[in-house]
């Protein structure tokens, strides 16, 4: 039995095995830790689907455009300029989002190691508190034996008492 489980008792199950919150084990599992943070996300193991944007149908071969094909072809060219001028400022924002996002989990992660840190030092102070209780047990075990011896002495003297006091009134 580990000086751990004598000192503290329990930690053990009916079977008497070590149970999981003592014997080293862990609840940490790879593919939470691994997983993603949306299901979008793309990673190696979710690519995307490199897909692409076009506006207009690839023109098959050279040909003629009438005019009006022209004027509408250059309107929808000026749109989809304004179109793209504002989709890379949405994009640009949308990064910064995601950067300040990632700032964010890196933070918080960082605080949870402290946290988890922190947690074991305080659990550490208590098994050390525990320890130093059980090391005192032996001393209250004698206090008490002591007062017991005390009492009895005590009873011991008083039935003595008791019985001449009574003895003399017979």
């Amino acid at each position: 039995m580990s000086l751990q489980l004598r000192l503290f008792g329990g930690g053990q199950t009916a079977a008497g095995k070590l149970s999981a919150g003592n014997d080293g084990s862990h609840a940490i599992d790879k593919s939470r830790v691994l997983a993603q943070t949306d299901a979008a996300v793309v990673t190696p193991a979710n690519p995307g689907n490199f897909g692409s944007i076009r506006s207009v149908p690839v023109v098959p071969g050279p040909r003629y455009f009438s005019k009006d094909e022209a004027d509408g072809v250059k309107e929808l060219a000026k749109e989809k300029t304004e179109g793209a001028r504002n989709s890379k400022r949405a994009y640009k924002a949308l990064g910064k989002i995601e950067a300040a996002d990632a700032v964010v989990h890196k933070e918080h992660r960082k605080y949870e190691g402290v946290v988890a840190d922190q947690e074991l030092k305080k659990v550490r102070s208590n098994a050390g508190l525990a320890k130093k209780l059980h090391a005192l047990r032996p001393g209250y075990a004698r206090l008490g034996m002591r007062i017991d011896k005390a009492e009895n002495d005590a009873r011991t003297r008083i039935d003595a008492i008791k019985s001449r006091l009574t003895a003399g009134t017979n």
